[in-house]
C-alpha cells in the first residue's frame, strides 16, 4: 500500500482509468511522445512499436471529451493485448476501435511483442535471401516492419470510428 499523492490525490493502488498528476503518471520513468499522422517512412523508421501511428488525431475538444467521459464511465477490463493504456490513449486521440473481437489489439507495443518472434518464424522460408547474417537481419526486419504497418490502426480494415457514449454503453452492457 502506497501513500496518496499530495498533488493529485491519487492512491498508488488505484486501477482502471484514473486522473493523476504527471509525477504519478510517470512514476520515475521517462516520458515518450506518441506521434499521430506520421508518414509511412517515419512509421517504418521507428523500429519499436508503440511510438507512432498513421491514424489522424481528432480535435483537442473531442479528445478531451472522450478521456473525461471514459474517466467517469470506465474503459473496460485491462488486458495487455486488447485493452491497455496505449489502447485508451489511441482511442481518445482518434476515436478508432478494432471491431473484430478475435483480432489483435490496437496496441503497437503488444504487436511488437508478438511481431518480432512472428517475423523470425515467417522469414524462415526466405532462407535463399539469407546467405549471410546481414541477409537474415534484413529479411527479419522487413517482415517485422510490414507486419507492424499492416497492424497499425490507421491502415487496418477492421476498425471503425466509435462515439464514446456508444463505447461506454457497450462496455457496461447498457444503452444510452
Amino acid at each position: 500500500m502506497g501513500t496518496t499523492c499530495q498533488i493529485c490525490g491519487i492512491d498508488p493502488d488505484s486501477w482502471g482509468v484514473v486522473q493523476s498528476c504527471l509525477d504519478c503518471f510517470l512514476f520515475n520513468c521517462p516520458l515518450y511522445r506518441f506521434e499521430y499522422s506520421t508518414d509511412i517512412a517515419t512509421f517504418i523508421a521507428k523500429a519499436r512499436g508503440g511510438m507512432c501511428t498513421i491514424a489522424k488525431t481528432d480535435s483537442l475538444e473531442l479528445v478531451t471529451h472522450r478521456a473525461n467521459y471514459l474517466l467517469n464511465h470506465g474503459f473496460g477490463s485491462y488486458h495487455i493485448f486488447h485493452n491497455n493504456c496505449e489502447d485508451f490513449a489511441i482511442y481518445c486521440k482518434t476515436g478508432l476501435l478494432v471491431i473484430e473481437r478475435n483480432g489483435i489489439g490496437r496496441s503497437g507495443q503488444a504487436i511488437t511483442f508478438l511481431g518480432a518472434p512472428f517475423s523470425a518464424v515467417v522469414s524462415t522460408p526466405l532462407r535463399f535471401l539469407m546467405a549471410n547474417p546481414w541477409g537474415l537481419v534484413a529479411v527479419t526486419v522487413g517482415v517485422y516492419s510490414v507486419s507492424r504497418f499492416a497492424a497499425d490502426i490507421g491502415v487496418r480494415s477492421d476498425v471503425a470510428k466509435v462515439e464514446v457514449e456508444d463505447l461506454a454503453a457497450n462496455l457496461t452492457g447498457r444503452r444510452t
